[in-house]
Order: structure tokens, then sequence, then C-alpha cells
């Protein structure tokens, strides 16, 4: 089985301010850890995305400003977001990559990872935040949906995805999980956000307090993000797989080890088979965890066996401490459309 890597050495001129957190390095260490993974690698460089495509997630004028902002000399888009010059040429390629992966899986087997910059999941229709320019992941899901496949999203950011949650919230062929710290910047993702319209029931949000345990985390993955997985019996899981709800994060408050991803990446896949499963880099700040991180998700979705997957491995059933209320809260509301215990 062979992981896809999809990448541009175009993500490395995105570069922000000094002791920007969000910065070039961060693909730099996903990309070693997933070269250094033991798992066969075929590297491919993202196209810039199709125009129309992109059209499908984000306002035509927006696209234009965020071009003539960066060939103008970038600078500040909010109080976290930048751009520079050459941050068009990465956002197009970031943008693309999804869609790139997708047409390299329907010929050769194996699993993709995207690793690209900037990130996506905050972007909404019409405005950058949260450090992204464009919602590469919801790109790549409106790809899929103009060719009729079912699609679900599972965000394990430590953030909460608003803005691909907002691009497909009235979509019934669009599932988005998303398990995060609450409250926390975006400031959305209550369990009260469950979808719109014809979507009702296909937005799923599993908030966490700050400190939730791992075990009490994987508890929540398991009880609520499966089983929707399975009844929503999706064509395709693309997984916003930001690395920052890790234990060693600068910027998150929850417990995740390295080898919690592999386990979560080798049920999802498990779910779809690997080789419908396409990761996106979002988040994630500590460059070592970073690497270790990608390298065991990307061997999960592959279905090995690792020291930190062990074979007799069991999901924990226990939600404790602070988590069980809000994670109850979740449950009650994921009942009114889902089988969950």
């Amino acid at each position: 089985m062979t992981l896809h890597l999809v990448t541009h050495d175009l993500s490395l001129s995105h570069v922000g301010p000094y002791g920007h957190p969000e910065r070039p390095d961060r693909v730099t260490a996903v990309i070693d850890g997933i070269r250094g993974s033991g798992v066969e690698v075929a590297e491919m460089e993202a196209p810039p995305v199709d125009r129309q495509l992109l059209e499908e997630v984000h306002d035509r004028s927006y696209i234009e400003h965020i071009h003539s902002f960066c060939i103008s000399g970038g600078g500040a888009l909010d109080a976290d977001t930048y751009a520079v010059p050459a941050s068009w040429d990465a956002a197009v390629r970031a943008a693309g990559a999804g869609p790139a992966a997708v047409d390299r899986l329907r010929k050769q087997k194996g699993s993709a990872f995207v690793a690209m910059r900037p990130p996506g999941h905050h972007a909404e229709r019409h405005t950058a935040m949260g450090f992204c320019l464009f919602n590469n992941i919801a790109v790549t899901a409106a790809y899929l949906r103009l060719r009729n496949e079912k699609v679900a999203i599972v965000d394990w950011d430590v953030h909460h995805g608003n803005g691909t949650q907002h691009t497909f919230y009235d979509d019934p062929d669009v599932l988005y999980l998303s398990i995060h710290e609450f409250p926390f910047y975006p400031g959305t993702g209550w369990v009260d956000e469950s979808g719109d319209r014809a979507g009702r029931g296909t937005n799923i949000n599993v908030p966490l307090p700050n400190g939730t345990s791992a075990s009490s985390y994987l508890a929540s993955f398991a009880r609520i993000v499966l089983p929707i997985i399975e009844q929503f019996d999706p064509d395709w899981i693309l997984v916003s797989s930001g690395f920052d709800a890790h234990r060693l994060d600068p910027l998150g408050g929850l417990m995740l080890e390295s080898g919690h991803y592999g386990l979560m990446a080798r049920a999802l896949a498990g779910a779809v088979g690997s080789n419908r499963m396409i990761s996106f880099l979002e988040g994630g700040y500590d460059l070592s965890a970073l690497g270790t991180a990608a390298a065991l998700t990307v061997r999960g979705a592959l279905g090995l066996v690792t020291d930190a997957i062990p074979g007799d491995w069991s999901w924990p059933t226990e939600v404790e401490g602070s988590a069980a209320k809000t994670v109850e809260m979740a449950v009650e509301s994921a009942r009114r459309f889902w089988r969950v215990d």
C-alpha cells in the first residue's frame, strides 16, 4: 500500500511575521515524518486549483480580493491571518491539492495526505480567518459532490472548523463531524449546530473542555463519530488533520499522544477503505508532535500496526471529569438523527 503525499515547495514561500506559529517549518516537519514513517511514499506536486471549482466554495469577489491583496504586497488580513506576495500561489495550490489526490486515488491504490499550507478549515465563503485563506478541504468535498458522491468530513483539529461547517450546513450529502476544544477559538461548534433544511443532522459537533484526557477524547470519538460515519455510509472520508489536540501543542489544551491519531485514522480507513480517505494538514504547532503524529496517521490510514497502535488495543468507553457533561449533551443532540448509544 502506498501513501500518496501531495505537496509543493510554494507552501514554504508563505512566510508570516516573525514568531507566527503558522510557519513553513510545519510542512517540513510533516513531510519528514511521513518520509520516515516506514511506508511506501509516492510524492506528487499540488497543481493550482481550477478557478470554477474554487468559486463553488468562495465568492468570486473574495477570490479576487485575496489575489489583489497578495500581489500588492500583502499584510495582515486580521489579527491572526496574514498574506505575502507568494501566498497567492501557495493558496491556490493548497486548494488544488485535494482534487489532485482524488484523481490519483481513483487510479492507484493507497491513501493520501495533503501537506500544504496555508491551512483551510476556518476560511469562510467571503472571509479569511484563523491563518486560512481558502478552505482546502471544502474545495475537495465540492469536487466530489459535483460528481454525486457522498462525503464525510472528520475534523479533529483542536479548533472548530467554522468555515467547513458553514459551507455544507444545508447539504444532506456532506456529513461534517468535528471533535474540538470548547469554549475556544473561533467560538463556534456547540452541540446545537446540527445543520439546516435538508442538511439537518449532517453537522455534528463534539465539544470538549480544556484538559480533556486522551481516554475521554477517544471514548467520545468511538461513541459518536464512528457510529455516525457507519450509518452515513460515505463514498469518501476527508480528514481535517490538525495535530494541535496533541498534549505538546502550545496553542491547544487537549491531551492526545501521536499514536492516537494513528488509531483514529485506522478506524476511519476501516469504515471507507484507505483508497477513499484523504487527510489534510490543518493546525499543529509543535514540530516534534507534527512529525510523529503525521507518521502514525499515515500508518493508521494504511491499516498498519505499530508499537503505538498495538493489535490488542481497544477503545476506551468512559468519558471522565468535566468532559462527561458536554459529551452527553452531544450524544443527546446526535440521537435526534442517528443511532448513538
